[in-house]
């Protein structure tokens, strides 16, 4: 592994409907701060490996992947890590194919069995690409099915699966360990949750980078509140916090300075060193 740093970036920060909200005229979609204009759920894990190729590892693939990649010049994916297959965390998983016209190669994929069970419904044409009438322009990708526990090499870097409740749903997180010079990692990123089982806990142990779902003030029976992620975050005890899944309910401006001592919201385009 190149004694380079990681780099984690914020693709989008927003929750199923992002924000600014169709047909709202709250305070926060009419605001005029970027960090208000949050677009769904992904982030990106670029890192060099052992070789001296910069590598490019995506969590999720939402619907605005497309622009997401555009913003910030992405050319490439060496891996895609899923925590669940709701439609505002895989329905940019079509946007991929570009990744694999460029460098020319199939690109790996991990989530859980019923994750891929999803997947294989909704994008039979890229999954089961013989069945096409047409020999089409569809993404090339390597299924891999995770369970709670697994581990997987990314290129250098160890990610680790583990469970987490969306309501009544289980779902994944990642734990990455990287280099223990970067400041970086363990990284744990951790979208969509209301609940962490016991059996997760000690994934979370030791992280240095803690990403975690805070939707809003108002109670909801699969997200994390703002004082229950907070909660939760001091619980686990991360170096640095950063808030994910927002609704328009939160304001970033005057909501991130009340926030303890390092945590933070994220923004769609912020980047962690």
């Amino acid at each position: 592994m190149s004694t380079a740093p990681a780099k984690f970036t914020l693709l989008g920060t927003g929750t199923s409907s992002g924000v600014p909200v169709i047909g709202c005229d709250c305070v926060t979609c009419r605001s005029d701060d970027p960090r208000d204009r949050r677009l769904r759920c992904g982030a990106l894990l670029e890192f060099t490996c052992g070789s001296g190729e910069r590598r490019a590892v995506l969590f999720d693939v939402p619907p605005d992947h497309r622009e997401q990649s555009l913003r910030i010049g992405l050319a490439r994916c060496d891996g895609i890590l899923l925590t669940h297959a709701h439609v505002d965390h895989v329905f940019g998983l079509d946007e991929v194919r570009r990744y694999n016209a460029i460098m020319r190669r199939p690109i790996p994929v991990y989530g859980d069995e019923p994750t891929w069970e999803q997947l294989e419904r909704v994008y039979s044409h890229i999954l089961f690409r013989d069945r096409n009438v047409n020999a089409s322009f569809v993404a090339d990708l390597v299924p891999h099915r995770v369970r709670h526990g697994d581990t997987v090499d990314l290129h250098g870097l160890r990610a680790t699966a583990f469970t987490l409740w969306h309501g009544k749903l289980p779902i994944l997180g990642w734990r990455i360990e990287g280099p223990s010079h970067d400041p970086l990692f363990p990284l744990a990123y951790c979208t969509d949750v209301n609940r962490i089982p016991e059996e997760s806990r000690p994934h979370l142990q030791g992280v240095r980078t803690l990403v975690l779902d805070m939707l809003r003030p108002r109670p909801h029976d699969t997200h994390f509140t703002c004082e229950q992620a907070i909660a939760a975050a001091r619980e686990i005890g991360a170096d640095r916090t950063v808030f994910v899944h927002m609704t328009h309910d939160i304001r970033h401006a005057e909501f991130d300075p009340r926030l303890p001592v390092g945590m933070r919201l994220g923004f769609d385009g912020l980047t962690l060193p």
